[in-house]
């Protein structure tokens, strides 16, 4: 590989050397993603990520999910008024007490991906 070819020997590819033009992109509606920006919201608390990351494994009681993550009962009922606002979880009766449940398994998926990929990135430079 020469010197002034790109790393990863893409000089074959016109399209690294020609301008050409690309088609114009469609008009995007922001209200699309309202719903998608408020699910990031509510699970941007690495304590609310933790709490559906339990709860992707079944339902269970707050004083479990204080135990698992080792917070407040207080805090944890906080974040989880926060996730039951937003929908992404809900509630059923154990006897006396009440089971947190996760809403549906896309919720599940969409906190582990996070938590995968940000395992992926190299550390941030100080």
């Amino acid at each position: 590989m020469s010197t002034t070819e790109p790393a990863g020997g893409d000089s074959d590819r016109p399209d690294l050397h020609e301008s050409t033009p690309l088609p114009p992109l469609p008009r995007v509606d922001l209200s699309d993603y309202q719903g998608a920006g408020e699910l990031l919201r509510a699970l941007a608390a690495p304590p609310r990520l933790a709490i559906i990351d339990v709860l992707a494994d079944g339902p269970r009681c707050v004083h479990e999910i204080v135990e698992a993550l080792g917070i407040s009962q207080p805090l944890v009922s906080q974040h989880l008024k926060t996730l039951r606002a937003a929908r992404l979880v809900t509630t059923q009766r154990r006897g006396r007490e009440m089971a947190y449940r996760i809403a549906d398994d896309h919720v599940a998926h969409v906190a582990r991906d996070t938590l995968l990929h940000s395992r992926e990135q190299p550390p941030k430079p100080r």
